[in-house]
């Protein structure tokens, strides 16, 4: 049985929520505020956390800044702001998915299953993952598909996970159009029934990041994007 940590400074959106969680069999703790969360976080192994932004004593940003130096559990961000900078800071963070008050219950625990069988998933792939390195390589682009990491010059680039995994898949179709449902079923592990700009908030701030192959990620209007190569 899976376990998840609602953190939520209204009583009555905790238990809406774990009201859902109980129907599939998922149980459930709660927090009032960031401070609680990253208490209980240290004390019990969740797989996974949804978390509210504007609580009091500490905000929902802060306590998953300080929840990722000690645990990568994944987390879903609840909030009541739809700016693109707030979701795009939230991923910068290492968030998962990221729902606008007021939404689905039905919804929201869905999103929840996803995400934990993704993350499932991922731990089995590193369980039987060799030791020697995979690498991908285009000029002085390296991606490390052994030790999850990216470099630019030999400068190490600081992805979030799905910033990676939308690069890899990328370049691992190089000069060839990757669809915006396939980068969501890939990367997100379902199909993406939310706003689909989450995938072009990603795809901007992984842009920012590339620096000088910022520009090789050509995007295909109405179709998804390409990593094109000379």
């Amino acid at each position: 049985m899976s376990k998840i940590l609602i953190v939520d400074d209204e009583a009555s959106i905790r238990e809406l929520i774990a009201k859902y969680a109980r129907f599939q069999e998922i149980e459930t703790d709660q927090a009032r505020n960031g401070l609680e969360a990253i208490e209980m976080v240290k004390k019990c192994d969740y797989d996974l956390i949804i978390m509210d932004i504007m609580m009091p004593e500490l905000d929902g940003y802060s306590a998953v800044k300080e929840i990722r130096k000690f645990s990568k559990v994944p987390v879903i961000m609840l909030s009541a702001r739809s700016e693109e900078y707030d979701k795009l800071y939230g991923f910068e963070l290492g968030i998962d998915d990221y729902v606008t008050k007021p939404f689905s219950s039905k919804e929201l625990i869905m999103r929840v299953n996803a995400v934990i069988k993704r993350y499932h998933a991922l731990d089995n792939k590193e369980d039987i993952k060799e030791v020697e390195h995979e690498l991908w390589t285009y000029e002085s682009l390296v991606i490390d598909l052994s030790a999850y990491t990216v470099t630019v010059d030999d400068e190490k680039i600081d992805l979030t996970p799905k910033e990676y995994e939308l690069l890899l898949c990328l370049c691992q179709s190089k000069n060839r159009a990757v669809t915006r449902e396939k980068l969501l079923e890939k990367v997100w592990g379902y199909d993406y029934f939310g706003d689909d700009r989450t995938l072009d908030t990603h795809m901007k701030s992984l842009r920012k990041k590339l620096g000088k192959y910022s520009n090789n990620i050509i995007t295909i209007r109405r179709v998804g994007y390409r990593f094109e190569t000379k």
